[in-house]
This record gives structure tokens, sequence and C-alpha cells, in this order.
């Protein structure tokens, strides 16, 4: 009963309930929309408000062995996670390689809006996290990419598969925005944070709430426009997956110490899948590969998932694993 108390009260918090209200409005077809140059700025906000958190809280917190644990940690799950969801994927799904290969990719990176919606929870919660994170996030981006195309180059039409040029991958918009915040932060420190606090801390959740309004309204669309995409076995994999993840990043950061907050966030890395910048990354890369299989099942299913399930249970699981 303890235990479905603490769930409950994880999900019940704004962030979450706004972004299951977005999802209910794209159920019943409802024409609420945010307009696009409004939800542009508001990732543009989220990625420099969390930025410049992260580096301001790294200036304090000064570089030791935990910062470069946790960034190794993020380094081996980034690259290790991509062959765990392939084997999965041939397992439970009628996917050929290249396909299962595409989609192994974005399991091994992260989304980072649910990355920001997870820092949200903490600060809504009152759990600390290390402000290193954000720096963890970003080294997991790209890894995941590497070991997708040559697991689609081993197992799937050797000789066929593209490349990505890695000015591509590390110039990528919001890794670009959220590392720039983040050194900014850390270089500014006190004074930079006194200067844009009213701008940056002020209005974050508010901004996050109607940010995840639109995205629980374009995760819900997107499902129900590709719904025949997904069989039984695809649609089990989006839910097992990041539970997956979470467990493998709840192994990795007990063993190196991460307290709640920072377990948690990497459990959140762990679990998440890229929508974003792994998507432009394969249809450069594996353009044969089926865009909507991967993006209906990163964006349609895994990410509502881990929004509205995923982050209360990771949280709750990150407890007693720093207890």
């Amino acid at each position: 009963m303890q235990i479905i108390d603490s769930l409950l009260g994880n999900l019940m918090v704004p962030t979450i309930m706004f972004f299951v209200l977005g999802l209910v409005a794209a159920v019943v077809r409802s024409d609420l929309s945010i307009p696009e140059g409004a939800a542009k700025f508001m990732s543009l906000y989220l990625l420099l408000a969390i930025g410049f958190k992260g580096g301001h809280s790294l200036a304090e917190h000064g570089l030791d062995a935990a910062l470069f644990a946790a960034l190794a940690a993020g380094l081996v799950l980034s690259l290790a996670i991509p062959f765990i969801a392939y084997a999965l994927l041939r397992s439970l799904t009628r996917l050929d390689a290249l396909n299962a290969a595409a989609v192994a990719g974005h399991y091994g990176s992260i989304s980072i809006v649910t990355f920001v919606a997870a820092s949200s929870l903490l600060d809504l919660t009152g759990i600390a996290a290390d402000g290193y994170m954000v720096a963890v996030a970003a080294t997991m981006e790209v890894p995941a990419i590497l070991s997708a195309l040559w697991i689609a180059h081993r197992f799937g039409q050797p000789g066929k598969t593209g490349g990505v040029p890695l000015r591509e991958l590390f110039a990528n918009g919001s890794i670009v925005l959220l590392t720039g915040a983040f050194v900014i932060g850390a270089l500014t420190q006190d004074k930079g944070m006194q200067m844009i606090a009213p701008f940056v801390v002020t209005p974050f959740t508010g901004i996050l709430c109607l940010f995840l309004l639109d995205m629980g309204l374009s995760a819900g669309r997107s499902l129900l426009r590709n719904r025949h995409m997904l069989s039984a076995g695809l649609f089990g994999f989006g839910l097992l997956m990041p539970v997956v993840g979470a467990l493998l990043a709840w192994g990795c950061g007990t063993l190196i110490g991460l307290q709640t907050g920072s377990l948690f966030l990497l459990m959140v890395l762990a679990a998440s899948a890229s929508y974003i910048a792994v998507p432009a990354a394969m249809k450069i890369a594996l353009p044969q590969a089926e865009s909507g299989i991967y993006l209906t099942l990163s964006l349609g299913v895994t990410f509502p998932f881990n929004i509205t399930l995923g982050l209360p249970l990771y949280l709750w699981l990150a407890g007693l694993g720093a207890a």
C-alpha cells in the first residue's frame, strides 16, 4: 500500500497531469493545439534553463571522481543498450535486422524532454540532484547511434548503410544549446544565476506544463495516425525496453554510489528514447529503414509511458537504490 501511495504521489504533479490532458485531447480528437512558433520557443527555453541551472550547480559542486564515474556510466549505457534492444526486437517482433537496428539506436540515446520533465519532478518533490547530470545527458546522445550503425552493418545489409557526418551529430541544435547553456552557467556561477534567475527559475514549471500539454497532443496524434504499424510485439517492446534500460542504469548508478536524485536522472536517461536527434540521423544513415516504426515507438509508445508511469516508478526505485 505504501508503494502505491508513493507512486501516486509522484504521479499527481502538474507537469505529468498536463501531459495526460494532451493525450486525452488527442484521443477525443479535440482541436486544441499549440502554435508551432510557441512550441519551438518553449523547447529552446527549457533547454537553456535546464542547461544553465546544471552548469551553475556543477560550479558549486566542482570536478571530482563522482562526475567522471557518472559520465563513464552514461557512456557505457548508451553504447550497450542498443545491443540489448536489438536482441529483444529480434526475439519479440518480426522486424528485419535493418529496421531492428534503427529502432535500437533510439533506445540507447535519450529524450531531452523526458529528462527535463524528470528534473522538474525532482524540484517539485524537493529531491536534489547533481548538476553534472546535464553533462551525462549530452554524453549519451551520440554513442547509441554509432552502436546502431555497427549493428546494421554487421547484421543488416552490409555495404548499404550510409554514413552520418560527425559534425551533424554533434551540431544537433538541442545538444548545442543544452551544453552551451551548461558551460555558460558553470563559467558565470552565482553572478550569472542572480542575473537571469527570474527568467530560468520562476516561470520554468509553468512553461514546462504548457510544453508537455503540446507533447501529449503530438504523442497521442502520432499513435492514432500510425497505430497500424504497431504489432503486439512492437507495442510490448515499447513498454518493456524503458524498464530494462532503467534497471540497467539503476544497477550502474547504485554501483558508483549515486544519490537518489542523480540515480533517478540516470535511470530516466537510460529509459528514454530519442525522437528528435536519432530519427534525423537514421534518415541519413539508414534511409531504407521505416521511419514510421521507430518514430511511433519512441514518440507514441515509450514517451507517454515514461512521462505518465515511468517517472513515478523510477523515482521510487531510485529511492530504494540510494537508501
